[in-house]
């Protein structure tokens, strides 16, 4: 299938369907014509990488995960490095949850201390 055709089914920009294949993520065979012919197989990894870019994975981490095969995150129930790959992400959403509440505190300080100050004026 041509891009235009890939990006239609996907819902995902022609722009982004070049992106991937240029990343590594998705190949396609060229015609004589120069244009790009998917299999239908691409539309299921287009959807997966777009799951695993929601899901807050770079782009090396998805080449990594469709290095082991799995390039449909709902095909399999069970996957070893899949599982290290979401619990490492899990944990550094949490790191950040965590910088954001000492921010959020801070900032409050702050505030707090800077209406005090305005008050005594």
């Amino acid at each position: 299938m041509k891009i235009s055709e890939l990006s239609r089914i996907t819902h995902v920009s022609v722009r982004s369907i070049r992106h991937y294949e240029n990343q590594g993520l998705l190949s396609a065979h060229r015609l004589d014509n120069d244009y790009r012919d998917f299999d239908e197989t691409a539309v299921g990894r287009v959807k997966a990488i777009q799951l695993y870019l929601k899901l807050g994975l770079t782009v090396e981490e998805i080449r990594a995960l469709f290095r082991t095969e799995v390039a449909d995150p709902d095909e399999y129930e069970y996957c070893e490095e899949m599982l290290a790959t979401y619990e490492g992400k899990l944990q550094q959403v949490n790191e950040q949850i965590e910088a954001l509440h000492g921010l959020r505190a801070l900032l409050e300080r702050q505030i707090s201390f800077t209406n005090g100050k305005r008050n005594i004026v």
